[in-house]
């Protein structure tokens, strides 16, 4: 019996370990989507902190860092990082801040909290002290190392300069401009895992974008209602159709005068019965008369005359006879 309750508590424990493990590789650094009141109209002036890989801004009213290519800020109990000078900025959980911008001293925070009180200035914060046991076991030995040990700085990413007020790249643009501009490569795991998850995350917001701004595809059959068809040579044309082509252009042919432009509606039988206004009426021309000539005369007094010759020969006839 003690057997299998040791062998639930060891899976308990194991379960447990790898369930904290997957947990704390997908903590990482929020996407950079927080606005903290961090508005620089300009790129801010960065002093490297002797004998640390890391910058600070001495000008600025705030913990304002850049370590690994990465702009890091405390502010309000919680630490944020972007790739750009102005944000937008995500927040970093307290178990994956780099080392090396934990061992900053105290001095170099230009706006330290109340608990810093006290403490060393030459030395970093009380981080385990403020943070509790659980993360000073997790983050074990952070504070102890050799100064000599330290890398050297990551260069400046200046190139951000030419990009200040309205020039000041989208989040979707940001990465892009930093892969073609910075050619450093981070040094930190979790720098380089959150570089690469926001590049994963800034393409499908891009394309989602570019598909909102496209115009809506219409129906095919409302593109053809829309847009006839134009008219093919030695189709049948009506009057509403488009004039026929010879070589590839349009001739337009002019109408006869006496024909009329059909009308469609419930008017337009009635306007085809009504008769045709007096203008355009039509009248016959008018014949002249003529006064008969002698010669005129002569013909129509030719029938009369070819019977008085006739009796005039019946009557010498007859006067024959009586002799």
């Amino acid at each position: 019996m003690k057997k299998i309750r040791y062998g639930m508590i060891l899976l308990s424990m194991l379960f447990c370990s790898a369930t904290f493990a997957s947990a704390q590789v997908s903590i990482g650094i929020g996407l950079p989507n927080v606005s903290i009141g961090i508005n620089l109209p300009l790129f801010p002036e960065l002093v490297r902190v002797p004998g640390y890989p890391v910058y600070y801004a001495p000008r600025m009213d705030a913990n304002y860092f850049f370590y690994d290519g990465m702009y890091w800020v405390y502010q309000g109990d919680n630490w944020y990082a972007s790739s750009w000078y102005n944000g937008p900025w995500g927040v970093v959980q307290p178990e994956v801040v780099p080392l090396f911008i934990l061992r900053v001293p105290v001095r170099y925070y230009r706006q330290p909290p109340m608990y810093f009180r006290g403490w060393a200035s030459n030395a970093p914060p009380r981080w385990g002290q403020h943070w509790g046991p659980g993360w000073e076991q997790h983050r074990s030995g952070w504070d102890r190392w050799k100064r000599s040990s330290a890398p050297a700085p990551a260069p400046l990413p200046v190139y951000q300069r030419r990009y200040s007020g309205e020039k000041y790249p989208r989040v979707e643009q940001q990465h892009t401009i930093r892969s073609r501009e910075y050619r450093y490569q981070p040094r930190d795991t979790t720098v380089r895992e959150h570089l690469k998850s926001q590049a994963g995350q800034k393409a499908p917001a891009a394309a989602e974008r570019v598909k909102k701004e496209e115009p809506p595809v219409k129906n095919p059959r409302q593109q053809e209602i829309s847009h006839p068809a134009p008219l093919q040579r030695g189709a049948p044309a009506d009057s509403h159709s488009q004039p026929p082509q010879r070589g590839g252009e349009y001739v337009q042919k002019s109408a006869p005068e006496h024909t009329q432009p059909q009308q469609r509606g419930p008017g337009a039988q009635d306007q085809r019965q009504q008769p045709a206004p007096a203008q355009h009426e039509q009248k016959a021309p008018k014949v002249k008369e003529q006064k008969q000539g002698p010669k005129d005369r002569d013909e129509s007094q030719e029938p009369n005359r070819g019977q008085g010759q006739g009796r005039d020969k019946n009557d010498e006839r007859g006067r024959g006879h009586d002799k």
